[in-house]
């Protein structure tokens, strides 16, 4: 059986980040996926010009809609943009208990344009948190739901995320992304401890889009079944391989995408 995974995120015009993001890695890792958009934004590879989030109300209206006549299998939230959005988001998803919620909180893109407000945090905190099955943050992001500075070795990445994990997720992973030297390390804080999942730093300008696509592969196996950790080796797996063939595409003059095909376009001999 095909799984149904949502999004509940904001638009990349763009198609690298986003719900666009989202919807290929749903596509490219074997689930189908859904979108509930939460904002609109002006962007491309250079960066945000504009961000113009919905009315709450409309977001309730979307993702009701949904599970009204839809089985949802997993939920991922992106962008959220303000504090009425997270509550209304928040109140949506409460009767539906027991379905794994992947959390990627979304505050500032590629380029620094800031994507939360920042009277949003405390609403992200305090009703979203506690609903992630795994919430996905980056060094930057991990350091503002914590009100610390950014981790800048491995011991502090641990330190944040077991005290990220004491606010209400049940896992989480902290993203090594922007840490110095040629690693790229990642760390999850479950309910028995620590658990590291190294790589090797690909240098490329095409990272646009790479926390929305690896939370998403994240959703993607929890629906299917695996187990947080699994789902956080096999979603980080793909990604490797999609920044890797990122060069393949010629997307903009900025920050491009990254190839979200990539295991089935070379299946099917494209762009080789």
């Amino acid at each position: 059986m095909i799984r149904n995974v949502l999004s509940i995120a904001g638009s990349d015009p763009s198609g690298g980040a986003g719900i666009q993001a989202d919807l290929k890695a749903f596509s490219a890792c074997g689930v189908y996926g859904m979108a509930a958009l939460t904002a609109l934004t002006a962007q491309n590879t250079r960066g945000v010009s504009a961000v113009h989030p919905l009315p709450p109300d409309f977001v309730v209206a979307q993702i009701r809609a949904i599970f009204a006549d839809i089985r949802v299998d997993a939920v991922k939230i992106g962008m959220i943009a303000d504090a009425a959005i997270a509550g209304a988001v928040a109140d949506a998803l409460a009767p539906h208990h027991g379905i794994p919620i992947v959390i990627d909180p979304v505050m500032i893109a590629k380029g620094g344009a800031a994507l939360l407000v920042s009277d949003a945090i405390d609403a992200l905190t305090t009703r979203l948190l506690p609903l992630a099955t795994v919430l996905t943050p980056n060094l930057l992001e991990a350091a503002a739901l914590l009100g610390v500075g950014e981790a800048k070795d491995r011991e502090t990445m641990a330190d944040q995320a077991k005290r990220l994990r004491a606010m209400g997720p049940t896992h989480v992973l902290v993203k090594g992304g922007h840490l110095g030297g040629p690693e790229s390390p990642d760390v999850l804080a479950t309910p028995g401890g620590l658990s590291w999942f190294e790589a090797k730093r690909i240098e490329t300008a095409n990272t646009h889009g790479t926390g929305c696509s690896l939370s998403s592969a994240i959703a993607a196996e929890l629906a299917k079944g695996a187990g947080p950790e699994e789902a956080v080796s096999s979603a980080k797996g793909f990604l490797a391989g999609a920044v890797a063939d990122a060069g393949q595409l010629s997307v903009g003059s900025g920050h491009g995408p990254v190839h979200h095909f990539h295991r089935l376009w070379a299946a099917a001999g494209i762009g080789t």
